[in-house]
């Protein structure tokens, strides 16, 4: 992976497994087993020393950046002279299918809650955000489903631009796994957290630029900081069609689950048909849009085929 071989003109000071450790500093774990048993996706193995050795600094970093930018801010308000209420710290999450960025949301969420000061921590996914199957099917896009183009952009700007303006009660909607949809009329409301996590595929993906110069906004241009999680794509199709094994035992037996009918299916059809979603949409999706943005993130976990975070890069001050 670039970012982790030798490089001095790299934008990325890149720490090893243990060295990030040391980052610790003596903190102690507020999780116990259980909670991170609860807070792990399925597939994806997290160990109490993961969530030490990485995601313990990490949540140490986030907290002096928070409190730094809550610091400009009351500064800057003085400067200007103004009333403007306290902004939210947005944190974007990103990565491929099945690669575990939801439980780095997840765990980054429940750390970040149990501060000192207990801050208010909330998560949202951008599945909510894409647009409803019906009108994936009559624009021809459920094999997109996940691409950019099969999201409802302009909401979720107009989301995060209310969330970034202190509105209370924002809205967003909600999405199911089980039905594969996003849910009618259904959403939860986000009001004026001190923190917000959003996590999603494309969360990084930059708008194609107007050539007149006008001014549009990037989902990304609403984040304090930015998390990708990396692995190398073989691997993470390993771990998506370990999956889908998985979900055929489990969630696809449900007779209301979308997938359904894959849960008839013999290990060897459960296999190639998993590796041909894999193929057909996840890992074109995975590298025309999500994978180029992995140099836009401020930090990258990278994993190895363990599920393991094994080197940090923290994109330099």
């Amino acid at each position: 992976m670039d970012q982790f071989a030798p490089n001095d003109l790299s934008p990325y000071r890149v720490y090893r497994r243990s060295d990030w450790a040391t980052l610790r500093d003596d903190m102690p774990l507020p999780l116990t087993e259980q909670e991170v048993e609860r807070l792990r996706s399925l597939n994806d193995r997290v160990s109490m020393t993961e969530v030490e050795d990485i995601y313990l600094p990490l949540s140490r970093l986030l907290s002096l950046y928070v409190s730094s930018a809550q610091t400009l801010f009351n500064a800057t308000r003085s400067f200007l002279g103004n009333g403007d209420r306290k902004m939210p710290y947005i944190i974007g999450v990103a990565g491929s299918v099945a690669v575990g960025k939801s439980t780095t949301a997840r765990l980054l969420r429940a750390l970040l809650a149990r501060w000192s000061r207990t801050p208010k921590v909330e998560l949202i996914t951008t599945d909510g955000f894409l647009l409803p199957n019906a009108v994936l099917k009559a624009e021809g896009l459920m094999e997109k489903k996940g691409f950019p183009e099969s999201y409802d952009t302009s909401a979720l700007l107009r989301f995060l631009t209310d969330i970034k303006a202190g509105k209370r009660n924002v809205e967003a909607p909600v999405y199911s796994h089980l039905v594969y949809d996003v849910i009618p009329n259904e959403t939860v409301l986000i009001d004026q957290p001190d923190i917000l996590i959003v996590e999603g595929l494309n969360v990084f993906q930059p708008a194609h630029l107007p050539k007149d110069g006008k001014a549009i906004p990037f989902v990304s241009d609403f984040f304090d900081f930015s998390v990708y999680v990396d692995a190398e794509v073989g691997i993470i199709r390993d771990w998506y069609v370990s999956r889908f094994m998985r979900l055929r035992e489990t969630a696809f037996r449900d007779p209301k689950s979308y997938f359904h009918r894959y849960a008839r299916l013999s290990d060897e059809e459960a296999v190639e048909t998993a590796d041909g979603i894999w193929q057909r949409t996840n890992l074109p999706n995975l590298k025309e849009n999500i994978l180029p943005t992995r140099q836009r993130a401020d930090l990258i976990l990278h994993k190895s085929a363990k599920h393991s975070i094994e080197a940090v890069a923290l994109r330099k001050l």
